[in-house]
Order: structure tokens, then sequence, then C-alpha cells
């Protein structure tokens, strides 16, 4: 999802609706939570190639409790694939290297979380401000420290630079499909080896995401993960390539945004599972635990005393993790039995502690600490049991004090405190067994 500047279309319709007013839109607007809200160290105008930053490792950085500064296992070596029989556990971390200490984030992840995956989201725009910079320092001790921890990396890779677009702006794809192919190529070659899956954009159903001559387009969005995948795997053939999970939204007007269900059933169509792996989802739970169906959710003694009233007072499916993750795994077997999903951003977000939360993010006053860490535990137990699932990464580890404080979007969902102190929901899931 998008900077600041394309935050959600307002929650409150739902509100309204249920007090009798006119809106036609029944269900959630798409949210803006995920790394795409973070605001990045250079804005998309710059003109020129910048020098590296120093590295911040203030206290403020430190995450946790101290870690050990080195790696505690050799590098894997050349990428061997996934089994398609494990679960992975997975949890996203801030991607800019510039910000903190990877080397005590990737530690952290590996050997107090227990993780075996990590989720980075890559900006082409920042690397690429202009087409002949290389900023990929920005990245470099991410995608270096998670192969030195023997950590599979995934990486979402999206924003196109304005140069590559006719209409300008970073919010949609390149004009010419093959330039994000040799971007992915020339990334791949600076990271050989060290990549282990690709999600192939990032909610392609949302204007703010795919601001085309075409508009939201699934036929054309095939297109390009057709062309993605085919330089991927000529790379690599063991490199997993994730569709780009769509935003779990409300009846779109296929103008702002398009229904999420509406868009996969056309994707399906169009041959999309001809070039994915896996089938990439994302879910921010609101507030109702992972369990509910949205039929149910008016039924939970948590609509009651809810503040936000969307999942009880508006129906619809895309309030619900659950119903969500069973119809898209429904839709996607039905054409291949064998395919599963790639959850590749999903939590809940409290704001419990803070004196204050994102906008139309009322949401996060209903959700305890606690629950954030129940429901965290019992999503990756149900995504395990389900067999539907491949991979799951947490939305997410290290933003709570990367951020710009606690109306940022995605402090809440973070795992750490703004001071960078574990949450109830760390130690849940360092403590949480890891079956495979």
């Amino acid at each position: 999802m998008r900077k600041y500047s394309f935050l959600i279309l307002s929650i409150f319709v739902l509100l309204l609706a249920a007090c009798g007013s006119e809106p036609e839109v029944q269900a959630p607007a798409p949210l803006a939570t995920s790394e795409t809200s973070q605001p990045e160290v250079v804005e998309a105008e710059t003109a020129a190639t910048l020098p590296p930053p120093a590295v911040e490792t203030s206290e403020e950085s430190v995450v946790t409790e101290p870690a050990t500064s080195e790696p505690t296992a050799e590098p894997s070596g050349p990428i061997t694939p996934w089994p398609a029989e494990d679960f992975g556990y997975g949890v996203q971390v801030h991607g800019n290297a510039t910000v903190g200490d990877p080397v005590l984030t990737m530690d952290t992840a590996r050997n107090r979380l227990g993780v075996d995956w990590v989720k980075a989201q890559i900006q082409w725009w920042l690397v690429k401000p202009e087409p002949a910079a290389d900023q990929w320092f920005f990245y470099d001790g991410v995608v270096d420290e998670a192969y030195r921890h023997n950590l599979r990396l995934m990486l979402s890779i999206v924003g196109a630079p304005a140069w590559t677009r006719a209409a300008g702006g970073e919010n949609g794809p390149p004009d010419d499909y093959g330039a994000y192919a040799a971007f992915l190529q020339e990334l791949l070659t600076r990271y050989d080896g060290q990549v282990h899956a690709i999600e192939v954009w990032n909610e392609q159903n949302l204007d703010r995401e795919w601001t085309t001559a075409n508009g939201i387009s699934p036929e054309d969005y095939v297109e390009f993960l057709r062309v993605a995948y085919e330089t991927i795997k000529a790379h690599d053939p063991n490199i997993i390539v994730i569709s780009g999970a769509l935003s779990p939204t409300g009846t779109g007007d296929w103008v702002r945004w398009a229904d999420d269900f509406e868009y996969l059933d056309r994707a399906l169509a169009a041959g999309m599972l001809n070039y994915a792996d896996c089938v990439g989802a994302h879910h921010n739970g609101y507030n109702i635990a992972p369990d509910v169906t949205f039929e149910a959710a008016g039924g939970t003694a948590e609509a009651a005393a809810a503040v936000f009233r969307g999942p009880f007072d508006n129906p619809h499916h895309s309030w619900s993790f659950k119903t969500t993750l069973d119809t898209y795994a429904q839709k996607v077997q039905a054409i291949d039995p064998n395919k599963k999903l790639c959850v590749t951003e999903f939590g809940w977000a409290s704001s419990e502690g803070y004196d204050e939360y994102p906008e139309t993010f009322e949401f996060a006053l209903d959700n305890t600490l606690q629950e954030q860490a129940d429901y965290i535990v019992q999503a990756f137990q149900q995504m395990l049991a389900s067999d539907d699932v491949w991979l799951a990464f947490l939305f997410n580890f290290d933003f709570g004090n990367k951020g710009s404080g606690p109306t940022d979007d995605p402090v809440p969902y973070s795992i750490v405190d703004t001071q960078g102190q574990p949450r109830p929901a760390f130690d849940a899931l360092a403590n949480m067994e890891k079956t495979r």
C-alpha cells in the first residue's frame, strides 16, 4: 500500500451506513498498512544519486534486549528449493537498511523469534530515482544479513520510478513491463543466491498501486506477472514467484479499487496460475479473531463493546481473515488443487499503551496487546492446519520504533513498541511451537 498521500478511503463511511445514511460502500475500503506506507529516507523526486548515509545504531534502534553481533550459522549457499510440504514461518522487517541495525534485526528474527523467513519490501524508485542511479545501499545490509543469518528472504518489489511512466508518479507499473524485468535481473545479479522468493507487485486491485491508462486490469497484471516470472525463473528456477497480494476490499467501482474476490476470478481466468508458484494474500485482521467468519462476527462477544463497528454492523467477506483466506484457497484450488497461498502480510493492530492511533484505525482500540498476541499465534496455527498456506509473513516485527510514532500506520501492528521493547506478541511468537 502507498505512502501517506494515498491513505485509506474513509472507513467512517461504514459507520455512517450503519446509521442509515446514503453511502453505497457497505464494506471496508482498502487499508494503508504495509511498508509502502512508511516514509522513506529520500523522496521520489530525488534527482541525483545520493551517497550512502550513516547507519543508525543508537539505543532507539535496539529493538530488543542485546543479541549477538555475529551470525550463529554459516550461510546456506546456493538456493535450494523450499520443500513443497513444509510450512514457512516468516515476519516482515523494515526493509531500509539505513534505519536501525540489520545485524541485530536478523539475529533477533532468527535466534529469538525462531522464524525461517523474513520479508522486506524494495522500492524500485528509491534504488533508481533516475536511470543511471544505483542506490542499492538502502537494501544491501538487510539482504546480506538475512543471508548471513541463514534466513530465507522474500522480497516484495514495488514502486516504478516516475521516469518509467508517461503519467509520472510511482503509483503504478512501468509503461514498458520490460523495464521491471531489467530491474529484476539487476537485483538478482547483485544478490545472486540470496533471494529465495519474490512477490511481484503489491495490491494491484487498488488504483493507488496500479494507476494506468487501462485502469485496474487483472488481465494486464497477469501479463506483467508473466514477464516477471520468466525473468526470475531464467535466473534461478528455485526462486519462488508469488503473485502480488490483493487488498481485501469492499465492493469497488473498478476505478478506485476492485473487490478482491472479483479481481481474483478474472486474474485466474486470465491464466495467473501459469506464472506463480504461490498466490499472494493479505489480511489485516481488524477487530475480530482469525477463526471468525464474516457471517458470525455479529454474534461474538466482541461485537457488544467494540468501538469500531464495521465487521458487526456491515457484514462483508473482507472483514474476516478466515473467510478471505478460505475463499481464496477454494478459488485457486478449483483450478489447481496443488497450488497454495503465500500470506505475505497479516496481523492485528493494537494501540493499547499509546495515547494516539492512526486516522480511521479505530479497530486498533478494540484489540488489547494480549489479544494481538493470541490472534497472531492462532492465525499461524490455523494456516498450518488448513494445508492451504505455504508461507506466512507476520506484519510486522520492527516498525514500532522505526516509524514516526503511534499515528504511523504500521506502528500498532508491530510486535515491538515505539521504544523498541517487546510487546506480548513478540514473546508469543518467540515461544510458539513452529511445526513444519
